[in-house]
């Protein structure tokens, strides 16, 4: 980690509830090498899949608050269950009231974007946490965004995945097994899919087991790589909030559970050694 002092520098915050979005930090860190970057992982209270709308949204905006009090002009929600569950009305709600001349991104709608781009047939396939997949989110972000290219959305549930993740399960047999049973569902219910969503942010650690199951012809949207290609491409569209961020290629981590913990846990997703910090975002 490379320390900052909260006074000068003006990083770009990257939130979510756990450990996953550390693969879409790890992808802007590479297309932007030079940004300041501020990690924060709300662990204490993860996993945010099993809680209610009005819970994400007020555990997100209590983030997003802290994040901005930590200078941040840009901050991107790597999380699927909060940009499904809080995004829109931290937009459309609270920001025009406490900070207009800030931004808040998620991860959804680029996604749904870069599918519409790469669908030949329009059946898509969306793999995520039961949270997410109960939201409907990406159903109904593909039908709105995709200019008609999308016809046909269905959705796998995969609550064991990012428990094998965080536990390092990634090449174990329980791991495949998992994999196996829960694509297979999800071929099942449409056979003709020719494009699936991994619509959480661990699943790029099992896209290897994933790929072995998966047939060669579907592609495969990848949050990480996504989110942080169209990050880039809105920085380049918005030179006003690009030239608020500060450029001393600084990240920190923040945690509010076990910073020990959070060190070792996310050393598994950058493939580095992480020191955190804990705070609290109350």
């Amino acid at each position: 980690m490379s320390q900052g002092s909260e006074k000068k520098i003006s990083p770009i915050g990257v939130f979510d509830s756990g450990y996953g979005g550390l693969t879409v930090l790890k992808e802007i860190r590479r297309l932007l090498p030079g940004h300041d970057m501020v990690y924060l992982g709300d662990n204490a209270r993860t996993p945010y899949g099993t809680r209610s709308f009005q819970v994400v949204f007020e555990y997100t905006l209590e983030a997003v608050k802290f994040l901005f009090g930590r200078n941040c002009p840009l901050v991107i929600l790597a999380c699927n269950t909060a940009s499904a569950k809080a995004l829109r009305t931290i937009q459309q709600k609270e920001l025009p009231h406490f900070a207009p001349d800030r931004r808040v991104l998620g991860v959804i709608r680029p996604s749904v974007e870069s599918v519409a781009r790469i669908t030949r047939n329009g059946r898509v396939g969306v793999l995520g946490t039961p949270g997410t997949v109960s939201s409907l989110s990406y159903p109904i972000e593909l039908e709105k965004w995709s200019d008609g290219k999308v016809v046909s959305t269905v959705q796998e549930a995969c609550p064991m995945w990012v428990p094998l993740v965080e536990n390092n399960e990634l090449h174990s047999p329980g791991t495949d097994y998992f994999v196996e049973k829960n694509i297979r569902s999800l071929l099942a219910k449409d056979p003709l899919l020719d494009t699936v969503i991994l619509g959480c942010t661990h699943y790029p650690l099992l896209i290897d087991t994933i790929r072995k199951f998966l047939p060669e012809s579907i592609a495969v949207i990848n949050q990480g790589p996504v989110l942080a290609d169209r990050l880039a491409d809105y920085l380049l569209r918005h030179p006003d909030i690009d030239g608020r961020i500060s450029r001393n290629g600084s990240t920190d981590f923040l945690t509010t559970e076990s910073a020990e913990i959070f060190g070792s846990k996310a050393s598994l997703f950058l493939g580095e050694t992480v020191s955190a910090t804990t705070i609290s975002i109350k």
